[in-house]
């Protein structure tokens, strides 16, 4: 089985500078034209999909959208795939959170450990609706090619999920605006194949 992870293209929250969490940022024409270059990229390798599934906040859905609507792939959405819920960072400008919560700023630049942020979603509640919803579609799909397309923490997880690896907090992956990344699963387990890829965004954007 093969398994396509792709986080969103660029929302107008994105190009604000902002804190999205589970805030319904719609797609920027940037992040359209980048979903756009993908699933170009995903035609031309002929990389044809059982299924999709996306998460239901409108930069996923948009995203996930333009590329089943390209390769004529069914496409689910899916709320348990959405972004951490990080409560009262949702929608905050990055560069406010210094003056608005100075001891969460702090924490994030001073500190290995992770910092409370009231309202959170919590990483054990996130990594149960996360994994309960990947391995329920893994365990249809066992021997096809699939897509999530998600958000950069959920995608964070499922890697983490998937591998069997411990959960850290910050995640040590990061995902670009519609990168893919490609996970191969077979009887020996795992395999990355790729991880965070972007090369489709190299070229003209239209």
């Amino acid at each position: 089985m093969e398994l396509l992870l792709i986080r969103h293209g660029q929302s107008i929250a994105n190009a604000e500078g902002r804190i999205q969490g589970q805030f319904d940022s719609p797609l920027s024409e940037q992040g359209r034209a980048q979903s756009r270059a993908l699933a170009r990229r995903l035609q031309r390798k002929g990389r044809s999909l059982a299924a999709i599934y996306a998460s239901d906040l409108s930069r996923a859905a948009e995203t996930a959208e333009i590329v089943a609507t390209a390769l004529e792939a069914p496409l689910t959405l899916d709320a348990r795939l959405r972004e951490y819920d990080c409560g009262v960072l949702t929608n905050v400008v990055w560069t406010d959170v210094e003056f608005l919560y100075p001891d969460i700023w702090h924490g994030f630049h001073h500190s290995r450990e992770w910092v409370p942020i009231s309202g959170e979603e919590g990483q054990e509640a996130f990594c149960t609706r996360l994994a309960a919803m990947v391995d329920g579609t893994l365990a249809r799909h066992q021997e096809e090619r699939v897509a999530f397309v998600s958000h950069g923490a959920s995608l964070g997880m499922l890697l983490t999920h998937i591998l069997g690896m411990e959960i850290h907090r910050p995640s040590p992956f990061r995902f670009g605006n519609t990168s893919l990344s490609i996970l191969k699963l077979g009887p020996r387990g795992p395999a990355l194949t790729l991880l965070n890829d972007t090369c489709h965004l190299d070229g003209d954007l239209r």
